[in-house]
């Protein structure tokens, strides 16, 4: 069974229903009007290059029916080079680029034909979609003097209205405007076979980043923004995290690529924060830290809004070498809830299923109705951490009230963890332990299960530390370890290499095990 992700005037974008994690069961050709145009192996694949407002007729070789399809009108398409841009990797195109994104008209496209367009930081508006075509590449200038700082907040002396331009790590601050910005904008699309590269190897965004007077820009930033699509491009290389959409609604990301150096700080892949309805399928992110970050802000912004992150699906993504596979938290004082995590492929990343908080993320910081099924992991260090000692990203990282495991009053500042599922999950060659789940003595998590669950360790396991947290312990091979959880639930749970018991539970209610 064939469905159909994503359309645009010029590219769709197409899932097969199975129930293989990102992988296709066998390669499969992809015919479309009866010429075959390519072969797949991913549950996801694309189709580019398409005409607007046309039927279309897809056929798949292993599906019996075909599947009939048209692409969006538009209302007109213009080439970025009609207004100066060169494409030359040399000369400065930014006034080029953002001049004919200005005069695009609405429901209009701008392509990007292949050549290396280098550029300042540029803004989208709304109605409009671009089109990076196979072989261009948006590169952003390594001069970061050059970038202009947003502040973080500005006030009308009139009205008294405040309105947000710049977030980093869950507080409001100033921050280098980002490569590809958009702000109270509205139906959105970049797409295409080109990269968007933010060429902080060639600047000091990964060296000298703590002496900047502010937060390094990410790649793309969008605030308040809804109806917001990214199909088939490859980001890479940015200063900081790649994609960070800021209290946005209904957005997309199908069939991308984020990639940069194992090494390189903080670029995660794609941290969504504060958002409804966020839609990640079919993605490829192999970064220098997590993959995928939900957030929801920390207690300044809480006190002040109410933006949970909610409604968002992870489907048939493969995540590589990042600290955390999937994570949630740390800033997350809004709170976290109705995530589903399905059909992805975990390869070689510290941690898969990541979800990490601490006292001081304050009351609303409610994660629950979380979802982990069907996931394959290789080489993943420890499989599943719940950890409610993070001790990173703020000043008082290292205080008594973070470290201590004395049981303190439940108050404004406390955070709560509910009910977490983790399905038909099959992972080879941990190393660490099979999961590290460990909560709060004063409000415990209320529920865990595992259910269809098989680990096995690594012969040649190192040791490591399960949870970045105050005084952590290394471990090795450690089975299935809980500390403060209501109710601990196992089904079905294998596990292989362990050394000790394979469940270590702690200050714990019910612990039923099948």
């Amino acid at each position: 069974m064939i469905r159909l992700l994503y359309v645009s005037a010029v590219s769709a974008c197409f899932e097969r229903v199975n129930g293989t994690p990102y992988y296709a069961p066998a390669p499969f050709a992809v015919s479309l009007d009866g010429a075959e145009r390519f072969t797949a192996d991913k549950n996801v694949f694309s189709l580019f290059d398409l005409t607007p407002d046309t039927a279309y007729t897809l056929t798949v070789s292993d599906e019996e029916a075909p599947f009939a399809f048209r692409t969006r009108p538009e209302t007109f398409a213009l080439n970025v080079k009609a207004f100066g841009a060169r494409g030359d990797g040399v000369w400065d195109d930014t006034a080029a680029i953002q001049s004919a994104i200005d005069f695009l008209p609405e429901g209009g496209r701008l392509i990007f034909p292949e050549g290396t367009y280098l550029s300042l930081p540029l803004r989208l508006r709304s109605h409009t979609t671009i089109e990076l075509k196979k072989g261009a590449v948006l590169l952003g200038v390594a001069d970061r003097e050059r970038y202009p700082i947003l502040p973080g907040e500005v006030t009308d002396p009139a009205t008294g209205e405040s309105r947000i331009f710049g977030t980093f790590e869950g507080l409001i601050q100033p921050m280098y405007q980002a490569l590809v910005s958009a702000q109270n904008a509205r139906d959105i699309a970049v797409v295409g076979e080109g990269i968007i590269d933010g060429n902080a190897q060639n600047s000091d965004f990964w060296t000298n980043f703590r002496t900047f007077p502010t937060a390094r820009p990410r790649l793309v930033s969008l605030l308040h923004c809804e109806d917001v699509t990214f199909h088939g491009v490859t980001a890479q290389n940015s200063p900081s995290w790649n994609y960070h959409p800021f209290h946005c609604k209904n957005v997309g990301f199908y069939d991308v690529a984020v990639l940069a150096p194992k090494v390189s700080p903080n670029t995660d892949a794609l941290d969504p924060e504060a958002c409804d309805g966020v839609n990640i399928v079919g993605c490829r992110f192999s970064v220098g830290d997590d993959c995928i970050a939900v957030k929801s802000g920390k207690l300044e912004l809480a006190e002040r809004f109410s933006w949970p992150a909610i409604r968002h699906t992870i489907r048939n993504c493969l995540m590589e070498f990042g600290h955390g596979a999937v994570t949630l938290g740390s800033e997350s004082a809004m709170g976290i809830r109705e995530l589903t995590v399905s059909q992805c492929y975990f390869r070689q990343t510290d941690r898969g299923l990541r979800i990490k908080s601490r006292r001081g993320r304050g009351q609303a910081c409610d994660i629950t109705d979380i979802t982990f099924e069907n996931i394959r992991m290789d080489g993943v260090l420890t499989p599943v951490v719940i950890n409610m000692w993070y001790n990173c990203c703020d000043p008082d990282r290292y205080s008594e009230y973070v470290w201590s495991r004395e049981k303190l009053p439940v108050d404004k500042r406390t955070p709560h963890l509910g009910a977490f599922a983790f399905r038909d999950m099959d992972c080879t060659g941990a190393q660490v332990a099979a999961c590290y789940i460990d909560g709060l003595p004063e409000r415990p998590i209320d529920s865990v299960t595992f259910e269809n669950v098989s680990v096995a360790f690594d012969p040649q396991a190192q040791p490591g530390v399960p949870a970045m947290q105050n005084f952590a312990e290394e471990r090795c091979r450690l089975g299935l370890f809980f500390e403060n959880v209501s109710r601990v639930r196992l089904k079905n749970v294998r596990l292989s290499g362990v050394e000790g018991d394979e469940v270590v539970a702690g200050h714990c209610g019910d612990v039923e095990r099948e």
